[in-house]
């Protein structure tokens, strides 16, 4: 075990002992993993437990964030910008999930900061001299975005978003599993205070579940609106569907947005954009769009009426369904 090596990711933080366990993931092993959580990376050397307050005394790294409202390609973009020299993304480490836990519990607001100035310390040391380090945190985290660039005061962050219908579709496609994912991250989000549409607890039991999809991507829409007010330039935001149809001009507009000395064109062209973000399978857009154009013939019907429907939902409360502040303009 070695502190000072970024592949020993801290994985783990143990609200129990006040301590952080770090396993051993090489640069080669993120670029396999879809996710850094335990499911899917199995058994890994692990560090002892070390405890919290020594490592509180680390400095900062060059940390930016990739905040993004799922479907969206924000795996396959940390992915692209994980290039040796410039920087190295994390796909939603494990130990800022343990922070959502921790403040669910009922952990107070300070305990909750402390935890995670731990985990971004811990997170941003570089993999290479002078890089910088791109943290996609689950979309669970989305409602501490305030408090972790408030941590992270020198960082910037861009929100990676799906237009409403390509969201819905992609929902509607994934099956089941994915109807019941929207309504537990909705169930998480009324729990977290952040959801502000005009809606009582008891009306979400009357939705569909693409209407509880559209509410979730509404109120992450509803809070980014609002944050780019306080935050300007720090943070700015990407539709997902220009990142597939202009790859190289949004990679240029992304590594411009953080900082990063990058080739966008050799990025566009490399395998981030060839594979399933989540598989590793070849994949193209070709075959994105057949698979999107199907979901659409089977579910049209139902995601136009929902698009209708959410359009008024935002009209009354004063939100419009662009991004803040975005990189690129379609």
């Amino acid at each position: 075990f070695d502190l000072g090596n970024a592949e020993w990711l801290a994985h783990r933080y143990v609200e129990s002992d006040d301590t952080v366990r770090f396993i051993h993931l090489p640069r080669a092993e993120h670029e396999r993993q879809a996710f850094l959580i335990d499911t899917l990376l199995g058994q890994r050397p692990t560090s002892p437990d070390l405890p919290a307050e020594p490592l509180l005394e680390r400095p900062h790294g060059k940390l930016h964030f990739l905040f993004h409202s799922a479907f969206c390609g924000s795996t396959l973009l940390a992915r692209a910008l994980s290039v040796p020299g410039a920087a190295m993304g994390l796909s939603e480490p494990a130990i800022l999930n343990d922070v959502v836990g921790f403040r669910r519990r009922g952990a107070p607001a300070p305990a909750v900061a402390r935890a995670a100035d731990l985990a971004l310390r811990l997170l941003g040391r570089p993999f290479g001299p002078g890089e910088a380090v791109i943290v996609k945190p689950s979309n669970i985290l989305n409602p501490l975005a305030e408090l972790l660039l408030a941590l992270e005061d020198q960082g910037r962050a861009l929100f990676l978003y799906a237009p409403l219908e390509t969201f819905l579709v992609s929902v509607a496609r994934k099956g089941l599993h994915c109807r019941a994912w929207v309504r537990e991250l909705l169930e998480g989000y009324v729990q977290d205070n952040f959801v502000h549409l005009g809606f009582a607890p008891e009306d979400y039991f009357r939705l569909t579940d693409l209407q509880v999809a559209a509410i979730g991507w509404l109120a992450q829409h509803q809070y980014f609106t609002a944050l780019s007010g306080k935050l300007g330039t720090r943070l700015a935001s990407l539709d997902a569907d220009l990142l597939t149809e202009r790859p190289e001009a949004a990679i240029a507009a992304v590594a411009a947005h953080y900082g990063l000395a990058l080739d966008a064109a050799a990025v566009a062209k490399g395998p981030a954009f060839s594979r399933n973000s989540k598989s590793g399978a070849d994949y193209s857009p070709a075959a994105r769009s057949a698979d999107y154009a199907a979901a659409r013939a089977a579910y049209g019907e139902e995601i136009a009426m929902v698009v209708t429907w959410a359009g008024a939902v935002a009209a009354n409360v004063g939100l419009t369904l662009d991004g803040p502040n975005p990189l690129l303009q379609a």
